[in-house]
């Protein structure tokens, strides 16, 4: 998707179930009447949540029916009360209220060779997971489960996990204490030929999975992961200057904005799609200054050689970046 203008699908919600205290079960289908486009496991659709004026904003959510695709999208949004106000906008609608939505894509599917998952989810970002389970369990390929949430209380879709993957399913609650949750390590093992991991939940279980591959010499190739939860508060960012090139504009960037929000907010119409630093369809060149890398996305020769950065989470060390942009 190239910004935010672009939303193809009309949707209505059709039905909104409490899955815990702070998450929500919400359904969707075409305005309009008719089939969805379909999807594969793994996938997501953005979400225009500010409809009704003001800056556009989006997030992303995990389609999770992608084994039972009957005309209608499910996702799970949990309520961030740090949040930017997605979160509070998708828990206030009712049947009937209508969304713009983007097509499905998918960042985080599974690898189409035959071989044995090891799926990690914490949090809401059991969403996708879940969705790779029905896609595994249905196909017969091997596969296990690690669920890890504070509490069985908070834990959405605790039943159906167990339901659906028995013995292949272990669920973990710390209760606040990380040395009862789920052992990072253990759970990987060493790797093998056939074996890839999907992980998915918030930033520190990314990082400490993406950590224990490479102490365990996994192929970067096998390790595959997808961020959930609200982004991380961007309070106690400095400002800066950046000059967009190519756009001839000079934009004064203040702590708890984003570059790319910025640049949006000025008129450019900046390529992007996550905002979360995971996929790098926003990156772009850096001309002069120096970059704080933020994102999952690129590699050291993105960085280092062709000099690129993610606008949508990376930042300036520097006092101004100019970019080609």
């Amino acid at each position: 998707m190239s910004s935010f203008s672009e939303w193809p699908l009309e949707l209505v919600v059709s039905d909104v179930q409490s899955l815990t205290a702070q998450i929500k079960a919400i359904t969707l289908r075409a305005a309009g009447g008719g089939s969805l486009p379909v999807f594969a496991a793994g996938a997501h659709i953005m979400v225009n949540v500010a409809p009704d004026g003001g800056a556009v904003k989006h997030r992303s959510y995990s389609l999770i029916n992608s084994t039972r695709q009957s005309g209608q999208y499910e996702i799970a949004v949990k309520l961030e009360a740090q949040g930017g106000g997605g979160s509070r906008f998708m828990h206030a609608l009712q049947v009937g209220d209508r969304l713009k939505a983007g097509l499905p894509r998918n960042d985080f599917g599974l690898c189409d060779q035959e071989h044995e998952a090891v799926l990690i989810a914490g949090g809401i970002g059991i969403t996708p997971i879940l969705s790779m389970a029905h896609a595994l369990s249905s196909s017969g390929m091997p596969y296990v489960l690690h669920y890890a949430s504070r509490s069985p209380q908070g834990m959405a879709y605790k039943e159906v996990v167990q339901a659906l993957c028995g013995p292949r399913a272990s669920l973990y609650f710390d209760e606040g204490e990380p040395s009862k949750g789920l052992s990072v390590m253990q759970v990987l093992g060493e790797p093998a030929a056939r074996r890839h991991v999907y992980v998915c939940g918030p930033r520190p279980l990314i990082d400490a999975v993406i950590a224990a591959a490479k102490a365990l010499q996994w192929p970067s190739s096998h390790v595959h992961f997808e961020l959930f939860g609200a982004p991380a508060s961007r309070e106690q960012d400095r400002p800066c200057r950046v000059v967009l090139q190519r756009s001839a504009l000079t934009l004064d960037v203040p702590a708890g904005q984003s570059i790319l929000e910025a640049m949006v907010e000025a008129g450019v119409d900046p390529m992007f799609d996550c905002g979360r630093g995971e996929c790098g369809a926003c990156a772009v060149r850096v001309l002069a200054g120096t970059p704080e890398h933020r994102d999952y996305a690129l590699s050291d020769s993105d960085r280092e050689e062709d000099r690129l950065m993610c606008v949508c989470v990376s930042r300036a060390r520097s006092d101004e970046l100019v970019l080609d942009a």
